[in-house]
C-alpha cells in the first residue's frame, strides 16, 4: 500500500510539473530562443575573429616570401662575386625564413578548415533558429486566440460541451505542432550530418577537396623551386 501511495504521489507531481510547463510554454520557448540567438551571435563573432586572424597570417606570409626572394637574389649576387661566406649567411637566413613560411602556410590551412566548419555550423543553426522563431509566433497567436475564446464564452447550458471541444481542438493543435517541430528538427539534423559526411569524405581524399591544403601549397612551391633551378 505504501508503494502505491508513493507511486501516486510521484504521478501527481509529474502531472503538476507537466501542467506548469504547458502553462508557461510560450515564455519558456521565448527565453530558449533568446539564449540560442545569443549563442549563434557568439559563433558569428568567432567566425569573424578567425577570418581576421587568417588575413593577418596571409599578410605575414607575403612579407616573409618577399624577404626570402630578396635574400635569394642577394645570395646569388654574393656567390657570383665569390663572397661565399656572405652567401652562406644569407642561405642560413633563407632557411629560417622558409621554416617560418611553411609554418604560416600550415596555419592558414588550419584557419581555412576551421572557418569553413564554423560557417557551416552557424548557417545550420540560423536555419533552425528561424524555424523556432516562426513556431514561437504561431504559438503566441494561438495563445491569444485561446484567451479570446475564453473571454467570449457565453456560459450557456452547453458550455461543458463547448469547453470539451475546445480542449480537444487545442490538444490536437498542440500535438500537430509537436509533430511538425520534431519532423523539422530531424530534417535539419539530417542536413547537418550530410554536410559533416561530405567534409569527412573530402578530408579523407574522396572527391574534390573543400579547400586548399598545406600539402598542395608545399607541392606547388617545390615545383616552382625545381623549375627555377
Amino acid at each position: 500500500m505504501f508503494n502505491v501511495i508513493l507511486t501516486l504521489i510521484r504521478g501527481r507531481a509529474f502531472d503538476a510539473e507537466q501542467a506548469f510547463i504547458d502553462r508557461n510554454a510560450v515564455p519558456l520557448l521565448a527565453q530558449q530562443i533568446r539564449d540560442a540567438a545569443s549563442a549563434i551571435q557568439s559563433a558569428r563573432r568567432a567566425v569573424a575573429i578567425a577570418v581576421a586572424q587568417n588575413e593577418q597570417e596571409k599578410s605575414q606570409h607575403a612579407a616573409v616570401a618577399g624577404r626570402i626572394a630578396d635574400l635569394e637574389s642577394r645570395a646569388v649576387a654574393a656567390l657570383q662575386k665569390g663572397s661565399d661566406e656572405l652567401a652562406r649567411q644569407a642561405a642560413e637566413a633563407i632557411a629560417q625564413l622558409e621554416a617560418e613560411r611553411d609554418a604560416s602556410e600550415k596555419a592558414q590551412a588550419q584557419f581555412t578548415q576551421t572557418i569553413g566548419r564554423l560557417k557551416a555550423t552557424v548557417q545550420a543553426s540560423e536555419a533552425r533558429l528561424q524555424e523556432l522563431q516562426r513556431g514561437e509566433r504561431l504559438a503566441r497567436a494561438t495563445a491569444q486566440t485561446q484567451k479570446l475564446n475564453a473571454v467570449c464564452d457565453d456560459n450557456s447550458g452547453l458550455a461543458t460541451l463547448d469547453e470539451a471541444e475546445e480542449t480537444l481542438a487545442r490538444l490536437r493543435a498542440y500535438q500537430g505542432r509537436c509533430e511538425i517541430a520534431a519532423s523539422t528538427m530531424k530534417e535539419m539534423d539530417a542536413a547537418s550530418r550530410q554536410t559533416a559526411i561530405v567534409e569527412k569524405l573530402a578530408n579523407a581524399g574522396f572527391g574534390a577537396p573543400l579547400g586548399p591544403s598545406a600539402d598542395d601549397v608545399l607541392a606547388r612551391l617545390r615545383a616552382r623551386m625545381n623549375s627555377a633551378a
